[in-house]
């Protein structure tokens, strides 16, 4: 079992909420990071993507209003810009996110986050 497992949570999200009742369930108490109150910084980005082993864009929620009004579904965007516009608007970033043991899995569904504890 981990040492420490974060999980990036939105309390208002029923995946966010079912991931946390499964790591309760499995006896895993992990470090809480409300992203849209404390927004993961560029360099917690990178290294989530590389956990996930994702582009910016795949860990970007594209129905949101921000990702529209904000254009950026153009390809011309960097990846720097994406990962920018993920800071500002973190409400863009898909959820729930956990990381244990230098890997991050993304709880859709809730179980997949047990293949990395």
């Amino acid at each position: 079992m981990a040492d420490k497992v974060t999980i990036y949570h939105n309390p208002r999200c029923s995946k966010s909420r079912q991931t946390m009742e499964l790591l309760h369930s499995n006896a895993v108490q992990p470090d809480v990071v409300e992203y849209l109150n404390s927004p993961p910084d560029v360099a917690t980005l990178e290294s989530l993507l590389t956990m996930l082993g994702m582009q910016p864009r795949q860990l970007m929620r594209k129905t949101e209003a921000e990702y529209k009004e904000n254009k950026l579904d153009n390809d011309s965007l960097t990846r720097q810009q994406l990962i920018e516009a993920m800071v500002k608007f973190p409400k863009l970033i898909e959820r729930p996110i956990v990381v244990s043991n230098g890997k991050a899995a993304i709880g859709r569904p809730p179980e997949t986050v047990l293949e990395i504890l």
